[in-house]
């Protein structure tokens, strides 16, 4: 988009304008907040109880730059996002599956029911009964990813225009035809919601079973030993890496659909979605 078009758009000159003034509201508001974090930090007095923002983010630059960040931070993101991906594949492939046979959605909607009622520390401890605690928070992130991914597709299938499926019937189209232009731009708006909700979803779930399984080497063992020697600060700078690390993570996943969709002309199927997200 050129500068000429949007002085020629009103529509587009709204629409850069409202970007910029929630852009400049955002920040106004972290603003804000940082600076009452830091005022009541002053008042209570002790790092040990709240540590000023400032503190954190001297410590933070202490943590990125320790030679063993990228290892740690490597270590977890594997793993969680190896469960993500697991859940990805897993809950699309029975989605579809469920659609076409309602024995298989039978079978499994009480696994999804459990799954979801079920808390996650329960899963944590249950599974580092049978597993060690190296790769227990690719179980976990993928256990509470399942259910989101499954039950989305599952939907956008069911969703799918029933005169669109009653003219491919006649025409005779063949199935990858039918996935294509009537099943994909169905499902698409409920499996970019699913995939947004389930990124955030994986790490708070995956960071909580490394803090307790405490596996060498990774974030949830930093976690846990911050916790055991009161480094607040460490703690928090940490949290903040796992944010940003998150974020990141999110951001460039959905530009990837985003480009995917493009490519099959249906992006404005990811702008809806991202609106009601």
């Amino acid at each position: 988009m050129t500068l000429s078009t949007i002085r020629n758009n009103p529509a587009k000159q709204k629409k850069v304008k409202t970007k910029k003034q929630k852009a400049i509201a955002a920040t106004c508001a972290v603003a804000f907040w940082l600076l009452v974090w830091h005022v009541i930090s002053l008042c209570v007095g002790s790092e040990l109880v709240l540590v000023s923002p400032v503190k954190v983010v001297q410590t933070l630059f202490t943590v990125i730059f320790d030679p063993d960040f990228l290892k740690t931070v490597w270590y977890s993101a594997a793993r969680i996002l190896g469960g993500f991906f697991t859940a990805l594949t897993l809950g699309t492939v029975l989605g579809w599956v469920a659609s076409r046979f309602w024995v298989v959605e039978t079978l499994l909607r009480p696994i999804t029911a459990v799954i979801k009622a079920t808390p996650v520390a329960s899963f944590i401890i249950l599974v580092l009964l049978w597993f060690s605690g190296k790769n227990l928070s690719v179980i976990i992130s993928m256990l509470m990813v399942f259910p989101v991914i499954y039950m989305n597709v599952l939907e956008g299938i069911r969703s799918a225009d029933e005169k669109l499926l009653e003219m491919a019937q006649v025409f005779r189209l063949s199935v990858g035809k039918k996935l294509l232009y009537i099943y994909l731009p169905a499902v698409a708006p409920f499996f970019v919601s699913a995939c947004s909700v389930s990124l955030g979803l994986c790490w708070k779930s995956g960071i909580a079973a490394e803090v307790i399984g405490t596996p060498n080497g990774s974030i949830g063992a930093v976690f846990y030993q911050a916790k055991i020697f009161l480094q607040t600060s460490e703690l928090l700078a940490w949290t903040v890496v796992v944010v940003a690390v998150s974020v990141a993570f999110e951001k460039l996943f959905m530009l990837f659909l985003r480009l995917v969709l493009k490519k099959l002309k249906m992006e404005d199927v990811l702008n809806l979605s991202l609106i009601h997200i």
